[in-house]
């Protein structure tokens, strides 16, 4: 007797993968609120400019002669000087760095570990990075920000955001596009719920000796944990084999883009499919960073005076009333595109389940060169409402392009390794954060300074960035299903399979029915907060053309 207890398997930890397992009487559609509860949270990484002004304010606005000739290392560690805004922003620069460096580092490990271990670190890295940060500002030493919202931040960033996709792929194979998108929206909608959120929390904190930013990062800090942390606990993951009940794969064709089979982790990347749509994630992201990261000086300069009803008035004529007048419209601008941003992840991943996801990217593609190309003649001719029109659907495409490659990649190299393959792939991403700014910014550079009129300098960026969309054109149009040599062997799985006593191999988890009093609140909670970042963002963009 006590020889077989000792042989007997222990239990898995709570943490374990193994303990994560959904069993019967489970509804897949508790998973998609888990998810958005992460990435509604890590999404504020967009957001973060919010704090740069206060803090580039944070001991005074004198600044003393000593402090303008800091260089970056000085400032990291200043205790006298006010911080510069570039100075600033390169924590968001290395946390979008470590985004997609600890995705493509720990992709494998999230697989064996579980999305519940995973979203646990993510938890603490996001929302102890913020309560490092806060301390950092709290002593004024720029290093320790950097560190902990740039740094640890970022790798919680990278674990967060791949957490869910491997299991949603997983749980809706019938609606791979619309799964992920929904929980990717949720990194759009970030921004859009953190920023207010932290101008109201600065506001309330503001004092005659402070601006009130370490304490609205560190009671940020705390919410994402708490809430992260009820995202990672409500993960489950479906039965291996499971399939919802009466849905079969379709039927493989000759010219079909879904593969029946899964590629190896480490034989991704020696395929040439890996690399296209690398590309074409690249070059999607970088034309779209490059617009959403100089939105609102895109729109003051080109239409300056005609924002306040005086298209008589350039840019540089402005005075500084008017000035502070279209800054609040532009920000109003920049909320709109986050507001497209955010519903083209869910509008154009879903509806790739209908078109595929080849002809999704065509379509961004294409209509991306369109709108990009025209805009400058739309500019020119005062049509402001199209202009503005013409942005939102480039952004709801570049949001729908980060949405969307999840399950471009389950359907080219199988659903088995796809968290760790889209992990290694958001590098696409990352060098697109680099790329599409310094393009965007140092063509703008350039045009100033050989004397060109502010309302036309954008004209040769928005065709350069047509551009990219052209080379991302013919390199999806390359991609094909990969090889069969690439191909896992399916003999252990099948058999697996028919060990199962589930004919319909549904394993008795429903795909619909009642959530519970727990999954209603979650959804609640989730839709909540999305509907009030759209309704503040909506407010902001509405002074765009009043």
């Amino acid at each position: 007797m006590s020889a077989s207890i000792a042989a007997s398997p222990a239990a898995p930890s709570w943490l374990d993968k193994a303990a994560t397992i959904a069993k019967p009487g489970f509804n897949r559609w508790l998973v998609p609120p888990a998810a958005l509860a992460i990435h509604l949270c890590i999404g504020m990484s967009y957001g973060l400019s919010v704090f740069w002004l206060p803090l580039s304010k944070a001991l005074g606005a004198a600044t003393p002669e000593a402090c303008k000739t800091l260089n970056v290392l000085d400032a990291a560690f200043t205790t006298s000087c006010n911080w510069r805004v570039s100075d600033l922003l390169v924590t968001f620069t290395i946390g979008i760095v470590f985004l997609g460096l600890s995705a493509a580092v720990f992709g494998g490990w999230l697989e064996r570990a579980g999305p519940r271990k995973a979203g646990l670190i993510a938890a603490l890295c996001w929302g102890g990075g913020f309560l490092i940060a806060a301390f950092g500002v709290y002593i004024h030493q720029l290093w320790v920000i950097w560190l902990g919202l740039g740094v640890i931040g970022g790798i919680g960033l990278g674990l967060g955001y791949i957490s869910p996709v491997s299991t949603l792929v997983k749980w809706f194979p019938d609606r791979r596009g619309m799964a992920t998108g929904m929980a990717i929206m949720g990194f759009g909608g970030g921004a859009m719920i953190g920023s207010p959120l932290a101008n109201l929390l600065m506001n309330y904190y503001k004092s005659a000796t402070g601006v009130g930013a370490w304490e609205t990062l560190a009671t940020m800090g705390v919410i994402y944990l708490v809430f992260m942390s009820a995202g990672a606990l409500g993960y489950r993951v479906s039965p291996e084999g499971w399939r919802p009940k009466g849905w079969r794969p379709p039927a493989p064709t000759a010219q079909g883009m879904i593969t029946h089979g899964s590629v190896e982790l480490n034989d991704a990347h020696k395929t040439p499919q890996f690399w296209l749509i690398w590309a074409v994630l690249c070059l999607n992201v970088s034309a779209g960073i490059g617009v959403l990261g100089m939105a609102s000086p895109i729109l003051q300069e080109i239409f300056a005076g005609s924002l306040i009803g005086h298209p008589e008035i350039g840019f540089a004529a402005l005075a500084p009333d008017q000035a502070k007048v279209i800054a609040t419209i532009a920000a109003g601008f920049v909320g709109l595109l986050s507001l497209f941003n955010i519903a083209g992840r869910f509008f154009w991943a879903s509806l790739s389940d209908r078109i595929g996801r080849k002809l999704t990217y065509f379509t961004f593609f294409g209509l991306g060169f369109l709108l990009y190309a025209v805009s400058p003649t739309l500019a020119h001719s005062g049509l402001k409402a199209l202009f503005v029109a013409a942005f939102c659907v480039i952004l709801s495409m570049y949001g729908g392009g980060f949405a969307t490659v999840p399950a471009y990649l389950a359907d080219i190299f199988g659903a088995r390794f796809v968290g760790a393959i889209h992990g290694r792939l958001l590098t696409a991403g990352s060098t697109a954060g680099v790329v599409g700014p310094f393009v965007v910014g140092s063509i703008r550079d350039a045009q100033i300074a050989a004397g060109v009129e502010r309302s036309l300098v954008y004209d040769r960026t928005l065709y350069i960035l047509a551009s990219f969309l052209v080379v991302g054109f013919v390199c999806n149009a390359l991609v094909r299903p990969v090889a069969p040599k690439w191909l896992m062997p399916t003999v252990d799985h099948e058999s697996r399979v028919k060990t199962v006593d589930s004919s319909d191999h549904s394993f008795g988890i429903s795909g619909g029915g009642s959530l519970g009093v727990g999954g209603s609140l979650a959804w609640v909670v989730v839709s909540l907060a999305i509907l009030w970042g759209a309704w503040q963002t909506l407010q902001s963009a509405v002074k765009i053309f009043s």
